[in-house]
């Protein structure tokens, strides 16, 4: 049995996933069942184990896999679970792929600081001189990307940031080390396809179809202290808001 084609276009982790998926799903490994070990699946596939992982990695995070430190790799679910973003609440990617039961990574790709353009320095309310921090990163579950973030900070009020460890949650350190009480965020939100260096980074074709959010974060006393861009894979991603009462309008 050929399970990966050289000569597929098709990436070899995706053909492996795809794989793995129908085999789930035809009950040849059932709910609660332990996969062979990598070594044994990568000789299965003619891969190398890091490609096999890759593959692993993109069925965690959809839920079917659900991986236990030293012991091996389960089958959790049939059924794709894909990760749930609240906008009740600010809330992090940290503590939702905790909730989730993903493991999180995050790779920063730039940080720095510069002038900013004039819609970042009109949303953080800054003057056209005033310097701003970026910083650009890639999120990841379970080894597979899901975000593209692009932050503008206000420079006077995070000096010395880019000097600590961004590959966690940036509120945390807003709020730990600088004090900064957030208090609430405005989010719109659209349907787009990805450009070639986006795509690139989250390790899909140009032209994928992906969730792209902008948000303006704000303090306690009503100023801007965050714009970010952010860009989620469509496959992978679900956003859920809660509602309130329903009154008739006179």
């Amino acid at each position: 049995m050929i399970i990966v084609d050289p000569n597929n276009p098709i990436p070899k982790y995706l053909q492996i996933s795809t794989w793995l998926k129908e085999a789930i799903q035809l009950k040849r490994y059932k709910i609660g069942e332990k996969l062979p070990p990598e070594i044994e699946l990568a000789r299965m596939c003619s891969v190398n184990r890091n490609t096999l992982r890759q593959a692993i990695g993109e069925l965690t995070a959809e839920g079917l896999l659900q991986k236990v430190k030293g012991v091996g790799t389960f089958v959790a679910s049939v059924e794709s679970v894909p990760v749930r973003h609240k906008l009740n609440r600010i809330s992090s990617f940290s503590l939702e792929l905790q909730q989730s039961g993903v493991r999180e990574r995050t790779r920063v790709i730039e940080k720095s600081v510069e002038t900013p353009s004039k819609t970042i320095a009109d949303n953080l309310a800054l003057g056209p001189d005033s310097p701003v921090i970026k910083v650009r990163r890639v999120r990841f579950g379970s080894d597979l990307p899901l975000i593209y973030e692009e932050t503008y900070m206000p420079g006077d009020l995070f000096d010395g940031i880019l000097e600590k460890d961004l590959t966690g949650s940036m509120y945390e350190i807003f709020t730990r080390d600088f004090g900064i009480v957030l208090a609430r965020s405005e989010q719109t939100i659209r349907a787009i396809n990805l450009n070639k260096e986006i795509a690139s980074h989250l390790g899909l074709k140009p032209n994928s179809a992906a969730l792209y959010s902008e948000s303006m974060t704000y303090n306690d006393r009503n100023m801007p202290v965050e714009v970010l861009y952010s860009y989620f894979r469509g496959d992978k991603y679900v956003f859920e808001v809660e509602l309130g009462q329903y009154h008739l309008t006179q």
